[in-house]
């Protein structure tokens, strides 16, 4: 069984190269001709009804002539890439390239294009997406997008290069439309020149790696009163940053063996000739908990990426300043990342969701007993769930029990949000919400 998989999965990367090949080497013209190649192929041996043949003959020498012309192409350039750190998944990522002619001739009717790094999966990756597939045609779940285009990382856009003079440098102004999040990795650029006729491109590759990072999609949100009060924190609100403490500053006093060396107040010292530190008072505050499930089947949900994107809009769009926001979620192991009142930008949370990956190693109970063990320093609770079983209906009941402030918000594959009962959060309707595929920012706008 394994053996057949690996062969279908040698003839996925040789047919999804030929037609990524194919794609940058054929102008529009050369595809319309290809074409006709093959439908006077199919109607030429009828050669006593038809003069089909003749057509796919001259066809066929057009075809042959541009690719051979395209052979006396020996162009060499140089190029530098001037890319921004962060781009977001959806939104178009515009940026320039710097590109030198390298010959003694003058260039001109060029076409730049940027080639990004092998986006085609491994095998385990690729395996994993085709049995998730089999899986909703047994179950009669054709909502979701079709796998031979959910590796695709971005679409691009091709640059018109102005002619160079010999030596010439010039910038062109690419874009780019990142469609997943991640890390998206550039291998290099590709300087293109038709043939004569314009069927064929020949092509010099110029090595230029580089990478941004692309972030989640975001969703804009209306005014949310997060569940939750002030809440005492002790130790203060920097026990959970590097800084070690960050509690209001009441008074001075005199230095006590243990004080820790940062407190200590050096005017007052200079002034009065020994140690004075300075005093601070534990607060309250409000500390929120954004819990991601990250346990699914397939690595290429809609479902999951849609989850990602919920908990980075609320990431986002929450006022951490005055306030803390702790993520949490488990990938290969159990993660607690901390944003607001110094501690860290909404940013940085941004960046660490770019990143996250379903969970195959661990179980469902792994994040309950992280969010369980949190849940005594926490104001409020903001649950990001992928579905609505039993193991997370009694996750959702022992916060409950704890007393901790629930939001709870499930995603749904379209037309699925009917047959989902709140359960444990029938007594509180308003706090459930089931957002569906598809529809997920029309439903997160109406959050009260």
């Amino acid at each position: 069984m394994d053996f057949a998989w690996r062969i279908l999965y040698r003839f996925y990367r040789l047919s999804s190269w030929m037609g990524y090949a194919g794609k940058r080497r054929f102008t529009r013209a050369g595809w319309m001709v290809l074409l006709a190649v093959g439908l006077t192929a199919l109607m030429g041996p009828d050669t006593e009804n038809s003069v089909a043949y003749q057509g796919f003959t001259l066809l066929l020498f057009l075809l042959a002539v541009s690719i051979a012309s395209s052979w006396s192409f020996r162009a060499r350039f140089s190029a530098t890439r001037e890319l921004s750190r962060f781009g977001t998944v959806g939104s178009p990522l515009i940026y320039k390239v710097l590109i030198r002619n390298l010959t003694s001739k003058r260039q001109s009717g060029l076409t730049l294009l940027d080639d990004l790094a092998d986006p085609r999966p491994s095998f385990q990756e690729w395996r994993a997406m085709k049995i998730a597939e089999e899986k909703r045609v047994r179950l009669f779940r054709f909502t979701h997008r079709p796998g031979a285009r959910s590796f695709r990382l971005a679409i691009s856009k091709e640059g018109s290069v102005p002619a160079m003079l010999p030596g010439q440098e010039t910038m062109v102004r690419l874009e780019m439309t990142p469609l997943r999040r991640g890390v998206l990795r550039f291998a290099g650029v590709t300087v293109a020149c038709s043939d004569p006729l314009g069927l064929y491109r020949s092509m010099t590759r110029v090595a230029l790696p580089q990478s941004a990072l692309i972030l989640p999609k975001r969703y804009p949100l209306p005014p949310v009163p997060l569940p939750g009060v002030l809440k005492y924190q002790e130790g203060g609100v920097a026990l959970a940053s590097n800084v070690g403490q960050s509690e209001e500053f009441v008074a001075l006093r005199d230095y006590r063996h243990g004080d820790p060396l940062r407190h200590i107040h050096w005017r007052s010292w200079a002034k009065v000739g020994k140690p004075v530190v300075k005093e601070f008072e534990d607060e309250f505050f409000v500390r929120h908990a954004l819990v991601l499930d990250t346990f699914i089947d397939d690595p290429q949900s809609d479902l999951f990426e849609e989850a990602v994107s919920v908990a980075a809009s609320f990431a986002a769009s929450m006022l951490t300043q005055e306030s803390l926001l702790d993520l949490l979620f488990v990938g290969e192991q159990s993660y607690c990342f901390t944003a607001g009142r110094g501690l860290a930008h909404s940013d940085r949370m941004l960046e660490i969701l770019a990143a996250v990956k379903a969970c195959h190693d661990h179980t469902f109970s792994v994040l309950e007993h992280l969010v369980l063990n949190h849940a005594s320093v926490v104001s409020g609770c903001i649950c990001v769930m992928l579905a609505w079983d039993e193991p997370r209906q009694n996750f959702v009941q022992k916060l409950k029990v704890l007393g901790v402030p629930l939001l709870v918000l499930v995603m749904a594959g379209p037309g699925e949000s009917k047959s989902l009962h709140p359960g444990p959060m029938q007594d509180e309707p308003d706090h459930f919400h089931v957002l569906e595929v598809g529809q997920v920012e029309q439903a997160l706008a109406k959050l009260k």
